[in-house]
């Protein structure tokens, strides 16, 4: 993944840091964090946990993470007993045949096999979760482009069934190919040199627990960018149709040349 500590990483280990001190079947339901300074991926990280309120039904708990004495990242999760009651949810807004998608995704490579064969490319294939964009142009393209996609994705390997396993699992894919969407309308693709990107704050909303060992669809947006930040909004759709998840993420996005839209 780089030098740097991957932001999901960080959100899923505190998933499952907050998820020990949870009794009674509490599972997380939404958590908002903050990403203080750029982890290194090849250091050790400590969690600590504590907890903001404790009740029969919903627990809060803040984590902290920190290297070398630092504090570099700090979340709350908030844990709730499974309950009944009202339900409705929005469609998906992109088609979810995974087989069409998979067919496109070869038949590009083909078309563009030196695209296909870039290190972009070959990173996605060595990540533990598979990968196929709805887009894959967009993963190369300077041209602007609509700020609105889609990825499908699924762990390379099955994990456990574990509802809280299958979250932090989740987390963790939430903060891939999500920055991206704010830089599309620019004509900015991913490692460009003409701007500085990070992920400043992240949070996340569970509807049902995934089975992300089956295909799930990452429906994502941007809806504003300005001020040198982006917002980029997504839902997790299961292959039926069922909303899974909803994040939100605002982005550092500062033109290097000190230019860029207001």
């Amino acid at each position: 993944m780089g030098p740097r500590m991957f932001g999901g990483q960080a959100v899923a280990q505190a998933v499952l840091a907050a998820a020990g001190e949870e009794q009674d079947g509490k599972l997380v339901h939404s958590l908002h964090a903050h990403f203080l300074k750029a982890g290194v991926a090849a250091d050790p990280a400590s969690y600590s946990v504590s907890t903001l309120s404790d009740g029969r039904s919903f627990a809060t708990r803040r984590i902290d993470a920190r290297q070398r004495d630092q504090l570099i990242f700090s979340m709350t999760a908030s844990f709730h007993r499974p309950e009944t009651g009202f339900s409705h949810q929005i469609e998906a807004p992109l088609s979810l045949d995974i087989e069409a998608a998979l067919q496109a995704l070869d038949q590009w490579s083909e078309k563009h096999r030196d695209a296909a064969a870039s290190p972009v490319f070959g990173r996605l294939e060595k990540r533990p979760i598979e990968i196929v964009p709805l887009d894959p142009g967009a993963l190369f393209s300077n041209r602007p482009r609509e700020a609105r996609t889609g990825t499908w994705m699924r762990m390379r390997q099955a994990a456990p069934a574990d509802p809280v396993m299958q979250r932090a699992l989740l987390a963790y894919a939430s903060d891939m190919m999500f920055l991206r969407n704010a830089l599309l309308p620019h004509g900015i693709g991913p490692g460009s040199n003409r701007v500085q990107a990070a992920s400043l704050d992240h949070a996340m909303w569970f509807h049902a627990t995934p089975d992300f060992n089956d295909w799930l669809l990452y429906a994502t947006s941007s809806p504003w960018s300005g001020h040198a930040r982006g917002l980029n909004l997504g839902h997790f759709f299961a292959r039926d149709g069922q909303l899974i998840a909803t994040v939100t993420q605002e982005s550092l996005m500062r033109p290097r040349d000190g230019g860029g839209s207001k």
